[in-house]
C-alpha cells in the first residue's frame, strides 16, 4: 500500500470514529431530560445559588441524564404559583417556602412556630421529627421533598423605633404566610401579602412598612433604602424546600433518584451550613449601610412570645394529633 492509500485509508477510520462521537454526544444529549427549576428568591441569595450547585450536582451524578436549568428570582414562575406549576407537571421541579403552604396542608407549619426551635440545631432535630408527616402529606398533593433548607433567625424590620405594641399599631405589614399574618394582626398591623420579588416595590410605594424575616432578605432587597431598624427576634428558622412532582419522580428508575438524591442530601446540608455561616454577617452588612440592628426590647420580646403560644396551639387545633405529636416528641429530647 503507498503512502497515499495510508494516509487516506487514515483519514477515513478518523472520519469514521469522529462521526461515532459526533453521534454518541448527540444521542446522550437526546435522552437527556431537560428540567426547568423555578426558584423564588434573587439569583444571589443563597438559597438560589445552592439551586444551581444541586442541578451540577444532579448534572454530574445521572452523569447528564437530568439536566437541571434554575430559574430564581420568580422570573419562571412566580413565587405563589411555583408549587401549583410542580403539582400540575407545568415544572418538574421546583423550590418554595414550605409554611407558605400551610393553609392548604396545615402540617408544613411546622416551622413557623415561634420560639420553639430557635437554634439551627434544634430546628434540625424539630425537621427530624416532623419530615415523615409532613412528607405524607406532601404525598397526597403530588409532590416529593428532595431537600429542605433554613433561614437564619427571624426578626422584624421596621421604618421608626419600635419599643412596644404601642409603636406597631397600624403599621401595614408585609405578610407571606398565615403565621405573619398571625403575628401582624395580634400586634395591630395590617396584614398585606407580598412576594419576596416584588418586596423592594412594596417598601418604595408604601404598601407595605414592616415585615418579619431574617438578615438575608434585608440584605438581598437593600431595604436600607427604605427601612431604619432591625429588630433581632430569633422567632423560628423556617425551611424552603425543593420539591419534585410525584408522577415524575416514580417514574424514573432507581439508579437516577439515587443519584439525585444524593445531591440533594448533599446540597441541603451545605445549604444549612452556608446559612449559619451568612447569619450574622447579614447583620453586618445591614449595619454597614445604615440600619441600626439590635435585639428587641424585654416588653416587645415578651409581647411576641406570647402571641407564640397562641400561635402554637392555633397550628395543633389545625393539625391534629400529628401536630401534637411532633411537639411531644422534640419536648422530650
Amino acid at each position: 500500500m503507498t503512502i497515499k492509500n495510508e494516509e487516506s485509508s487514515l483519514m477515513r477510520k478518523l472520519t469514521t470514529l469522529a462521526t461515532a462521537i459526533v453521534a454518541t454526544s448527540i444521542s446522550a444529549s437526546a435522552l437527556a431530560e431537560k428540567w426547568d427549576m423555578p426558584m423564588a428568591y434573587a439569583a444571589t441569595n443563597f438559597h438560589s445559588e445552592m439551586g444551581v450547585v444541586f442541578a451540577d450536582k444532579v448534572r454530574d451524578y445521572t452523569k447528564g441524564k437530568i439536566d437541571i436549568t434554575v430559574h430564581p428570582g420568580g422570573s419562571l414562575f412566580k413565587g405563589g404559583e411555583i408549587k401549583r406549576a410542580v403539582q400540575t407537571g407545568q415544572a418538574p421541579i421546583g423550590e418554595r417556602f414550605m409554611s407558605a403552604h400551610a393553609n392548604e396542608a396545615p402540617l408544613l407549619g411546622w416551622d413557623n412556630l415561634p420560639f420553639l426551635a430557635t437554634t439551627y440545631e434544634s430546628n434540625e432535630k424539630l425537621w427530624q421529627i416532623a419530615k415523615d408527616r409532613v412528607n405524607a402529606q406532601l404525598a397526597d398533593l403530588n409532590l416529593v421533598t428532595l431537600y429542605t433548607c433554613p433561614w437564619p433567625g427571624q426578626g422584624f424590620y421596621f421604618n421608626k423605633a419600635v419599643k412596644s405594641e404601642a409603636d406597631t399599631q397600624g403599621v401595614k405589614f408585609r405578610s407571606y404566610n398565615s403565621a405573619t399574618a398571625t403575628f401582624a394582626k395580634e400586634l395591630g398591623m395590617l396584614p398585606v401579602q407580598v412576594e419576596a420579588a416584588e418586596l423592594s416595590q412594596a417598601l418604595a410605594t408604601g404598601v407595605a412598612e414592616s415585615f418579619i424575616s431574617s438578615g438575608s432578605t434585608g440584605y438581598d432587597r437593600k431595604v436600607w433604602e427604605h427601612l431604619s431598624h432591625y429588630y433581632k427576634v430569633n422567632a423560628w428558622h423556617p425551611r424552603n424546600y425543593v420539591m419534585v412532582n410525584k408522577g415524575i419522580w416514580d417514574n424514573l428508575d432507581g439508579s437516577t433518584k439515587a443519584a439525585i438524591q444524593k445531591a440533594a442530601d448533599e446540597t441541603g446540608a451545605a445549604c444549612a451550613a452556608k446559612s449559619a455561616e451568612l447569619a450574622n454577617w447579614y447583620f453586618e452588612q445591614l449595619e454597614s449601610n445604615g440600619m441600626k440592628v439590635e435585639d428587641a426590647s424585654p416588653a416587645f420580646l415578651k409581647k411576641l412570645k406570647e402571641i407564640g403560644q397562641i400561635m402554637q396551639a392555633d397550628w395543633l387545633k389545625s393539625v391534629g394529633a400529628d401536630g401534637q405529636a411532633i411537639i411531644d416528641e422534640y419536648n422530650k429530647m
